[in-house]
């Protein structure tokens, strides 16, 4: 797909200039992240806490995959409160006088931003190759433009297409919401959880909006939710044909985005979030692959392709590294710094190959390269001649390596990483856990007044709960 413009075949001559806008949700991203570790978790009832710790009660939920909410655990909630609904499998096993039936018990996780931020970054991959345009709102979600890519006449075809990507390549599903905005499409994606795709087409954005209640509209969550039914505002259509200037007394100059979101006009452009840091290109085999001479070729393509990707936007960059992910999840990263920042193809693949040395008869199911510490500057790049690279290839201080998931923040945080993915590395650290336990009884009103931030982060942490069964990522991530 990264060659092709877009689908191969399609006459665009007589398309709307409407942009095609992509939302990208992974459903219940943290438990399907710990399935990858444990598949023996597939189809039970799974629980990640923050602030938790395996046998503790304290905490609050993170994720509570879908099977967990059908025992009324919901995101946000107190670990207390949630064992109370569905007791650890664990502590029923080792009670051998409990009355419980092990399928009403489930399985407790604390958060590990880490792994998390490893299969997120193929999950980015993977959206890079399909959009030129990408806006990563958080660890899960994400914005693409794919109007050079594709037609509305196959769009749905195409957002297929990334679905099945996401689900072959990393192993988890996301639910897909398609439209000419970007608050159409993030409640699009919204509307058939999980492993959903709702494409809404040009000219019934309204239409799909109307009869939605108030709470589902981008940008509106519980607090806001109330005070519109208090002004005797229930659905979209009610938003949308009242007059603004009560909801601007109400809300101030939000109030107006909220009438034009509920009449379907929001003219943003899907936009990167900062420069990137990084490069990276990943391709995974059909299965394990044991013989040395594919994924050495395999090394070499991809060292190519972000050697290449690296020259055309004109960066220069400090550090290359190489990831091997052995069955069934064991992520393993390897980079090396340079002196100095530099573009430089032929050593790319060189040092790539070099990291890669110590897989090269593992079984590995997927690889990617990637060049970091990018320069967009006109700085003279560094010289390498007076280098001893196999010195260098020797010191302890040369390569930084990780085992299963350790450093993978740094190590792949995904093409085109962005300021976004750095607010999310110090997740765990950032929690105030005494907020996100009482969000849980009416806490979230002050976070939702307070915020600053952007349009689509801000809608983020106010339907996140509500959308895609995880906490938030913007309050505690």
């Amino acid at each position: 797909m990264a060659n092709e413009p877009y689908l191969p075949g399609v006459d665009r001559s007589d398309e709307r200039e409407d942009r095609i806008v992509l939302h990208v949700d992974a459903d219940c991203f943290y438990a399907a992240c710990e399935r990858l570790r444990e598949p023996e978790l597939e189809g039970e009832p799974v629980v990640v806490g923050m602030g938790y710790e395996p046998g503790d009660s304290v905490g609050a939920v993170a994720t509570a995959s879908y099977e967990a909410r059908a025992f009324g655990v919901e995101s946000a909630q107190a670990i207390s409160t949630a064992l109370e609904a569905l007791p650890r499998r664990v502590d029923v096993e080792d009670d051998l006088d409990s009355d419980l039936a092990v399928e009403e018990t489930g399985h407790y996780r604390p958060v590990d931003m880490d792994h998390y931020q490893s299969v997120a970054a193929e999950v980015k991959d993977v959206l890079h190759d399909c959009a030129d345009v990408v806006r990563e709102v958080s660890v899960d979600e994400a914005y693409l433009d794919v109007t050079e890519r594709t037609a509305w006449s196959v769009v749905d075809g195409f957002a297929r297409h990334v679905k099945d990507r996401i689900r072959r390549e990393v192993g988890i599903s996301v639910s897909v919401g398609v439209a000419p905005s970007m608050s159409a499409a993030k409640i699009a994606s919204d509307f058939d959880k999980p492993d959903g795709l709702t494409v809404v087409r040009p000219g019934e954005v309204r239409e799909f909006l109307a009869p939605l209640d108030v709470d589902l509209l981008h940008g509106v969550g519980p607090v806001t939710a109330r005070e519109l039914r208090s002004m005797g505002l229930e659905t979209a259509a009610d938003v949308a044909s009242a007059d603004p200037e009560p909801l601007v007394d109400q809300f101030g100059e939000r109030g107006r985005e909220l009438h034009e979101r509920a009449r379907g006009d929001d003219d943003r452009r899907v936009e990167p979030k900062g420069l990137p840091k990084s490069f990276s290109r990943e391709s995974a085999f059909d299965g394990p692959v044991e013989d040395p001479e594919p994924k050495l070729e395999l090394v070499e393509t991809l060292a190519a392709a972000v050697a290449d990707r690296a020259r055309r936007e004109g960066a220069l960059y400090r550090t290359v590294g190489v990831k091997a992910v052995r069955p069934p999840y064991e992520v393993n990263t390897r980079e090396r710094s340079l002196p100095g920042p530099v573009d430089e193809p032929d050593l790319v693949r060189e040092i790539a190959l070099d990291l890669f040395a110590e897989f090269e008869s593992d079984p590995v199911r997927k690889l990617g390269v990637r060049v970091a510490n990018l320069e967009f500057s006109e700085a003279d790049q560094a010289s390498l001649d007076s280098v001893d690279w196999e010195d260098r290839a020797g010191s302890n201080g040369a390569d930084s390596s990780s085992g299963t998931d350790d450093g993978e923040n740094d190590a792949f945080g995904g093409e085109d990483s962005s300021s976004s993915t750095e607010r999310v590395t110090d997740a765990v650290e950032q929690l105030d856990l005494e907020t996100a336990l009482a969000s849980n009884s009416g806490g979230r009103d002050e976070a939702e007044r307070s915020t600053d931030d952007d349009d689509e982060e801000r809608a983020n942490r106010e339907t996140s709960v509500r959308g895609s069964g995880q906490a938030s990522l913007d309050e505690f991530e």
